[in-house]
């Protein structure tokens, strides 16, 4: 059994209490999060520490990426593609804990694109139907992870990549839990077999956990974005 939970965007209040009325009710359950951890909301480097403290199991979000991408390859698209891209909120919550940024940025670098569990496939976006002959050559039964991830890594610029799919989904052999794709309400899309979770929570909504057992979600909890996570500060 494992919960997974939606793109955070610095609302580490709401992701706190997410988690502790999910691990109250399952105990037992491994917490995952689909990734974009940062931007938009009052506090990424808070963010980042409670995922560590917690340790959550974090995918790679695009947000995340360009965040890494803006201090460790400044000239890249993804580092510009950053400023456009919600990042002061990111800076302001440095402001007064520089010394945070660089193990926050190792901790961003070696964020996994996916993890493939028994109950699920976690990834940010979605798999693309352009890598549908990897996923078709090889079970998903972990022995192939290392290989995909690799072939998955080489691409993450692209639009049909890990981080920034929003179309032409790939079907797996097993359920996909995803985010990236704002719905505001959490979506089941029966022809891929996968759900979308990100439900806005930066943008004034709600941050979603779904519990998963052996490829079926069995409940889905929710908190609406708590004020202090974005209120002008």
């Amino acid at each position: 059994m494992v919960a997974v939970i939606s793109d955070v965007h610095g609302c580490v209040n709401t992701l706190a209490e997410l988690y502790n009325q999910t691990k109250n009710k399952y105990p037992d359950a491994e917490v995952y999060c689909v990734g974009d951890l940062v931007d938009r909301g009052n506090f990424s480097a808070e963010t980042i520490d409670f995922c560590l403290e917690k340790r959550l199991k974090c995918c790679l979000g695009n947000h995340d990426l360009m965040f890494l991408s803006y201090f460790r390859d400044p000239s890249s698209v993804m580092a510009r593609s950053w400023l456009y891209n919600g990042h002061l909120s990111t800076l302001n919550s440095y402001k007064n804990q520089p010394m945070r940024l660089e193990p926050h940025l190792d901790y961003i670098e070696k964020l996994k694109l996916f993890y493939n569990t028994p109950d699920c496939f976690i990834s940010h976006a979605g798999i693309s139907k352009k890598y549908q002959k990897y996923f078709s050559d090889f079970k998903l039964d972990g022995s192939y992870d290392d290989f995909i991830h690799q072939t998955l890594n080489q691409d993450l610029e692209s639009e049909t990549s890990v981080i920034w799919v929003r179309s032409n989904f790939l079907e797996l052999e097993k359920l996909q839990i995803v985010g990236h794709s704002r719905k505001f309400e959490v979506l089941f899309d029966k022809k891929h077999n996968m759900y979308f979770i990100d439900t806005g929570c930066a943008y004034g909504n709600k941050l979603t956990s779904l519990i998963v057992d052996n490829n079926a979600v069995i409940e889905k909890l929710e908190v609406p974005v708590l004020s202090e996570d974005l209120m002008s500060r």
